[in-house]
């Protein structure tokens, strides 16, 4: 009768020592899996702004994400240069109107704007996608150059496609100068910035699946 418990104790525990080395086996490849993934994610950051044909190309509206350096001077530049009808700047802080974003910039507030929406109710990435969906809406726009952080452009991308699957994006990325894209996982900074923005891509990209396998 001993004999027969501490058997069955050691079948029991053999089992358990399986199941968890099973589970620990399936945390190290997924932790191998998701690294391999933010150094891909990171080597895909584009390196420099559009030029040739795509910078060239026009749309019907720019959208600025507001948020980082040089975006809206981007934004500016680019409708100065005719590459769109209208400018939308989504996300803007309450109380900011188009004078002082202008002045901001060192432009003259009767240069452009007439040509310049501000957007002032989103607060997140998702909130700049359904935001700039209503107004693209509203103006009956469709195609529009998305200006924004290059680390940011892949996650903006999709949210803006599921807010507006049938809107042509054409991207523009703005190198962000305090980002360093070479060795970057020897710069604190930079590397905490790009795990958090890989981390919310995959989100993104998940919620993009199940939305893109529900209409399938």
């Amino acid at each position: 009768m001993g004999g027969t418990m501490i058997h069955g104790h050691r079948r029991r525990g053999g089992v358990m020592a399986r199941a968890i080395a099973h589970v620990i086996a399936g945390m190290l490849v997924l932790a191998a899996v998701w690294l391999g993934g933010l150094f891909w994610y990171a080597a895909d950051v584009p390196r420099s702004s559009p030029g040739g044909a795509d910078a060239e190309r026009p749309t019907d509206a720019i959208v600025v994400l507001t948020g980082g350096s040089h975006r809206l001077g981007t934004g500016l530049e680019l409708l100065a240069a005719g590459r769109a009808k209208k400018l939308f700047v989504s996300g803007v802080y309450d109380g900011v109107d188009v004078q002082e974003l202008l002045k901001l910039s060192r432009r003259s507030p009767t240069e452009m704007e007439c040509c310049i929406t501000l957007g002032y109710s989103a607060d997140s990435t998702i909130g700049n996608a359904y935001e700039t969906a209503d107004w693209m809406r509203d103006q009956g726009f469709r195609s529009l150059r998305l200006v924004t952080a290059n680390y940011h452009m892949r996650r903006s991308l999709l949210e803006l496609s599921m807010a507006m699957p049938d809107v042509e994006l054409v991207p523009h990325p703005v190198v962000a100068p305090t980002v360093h894209l070479d060795d970057w996982w020897m710069w604190p900074g930079t590397a905490n910035l790009l795990v958090n923005e890989y981390n919310k891509l995959l989100v993104v990209g998940l919620r993009w699946a199940v939305r893109r396998a529900a209409r399938d």
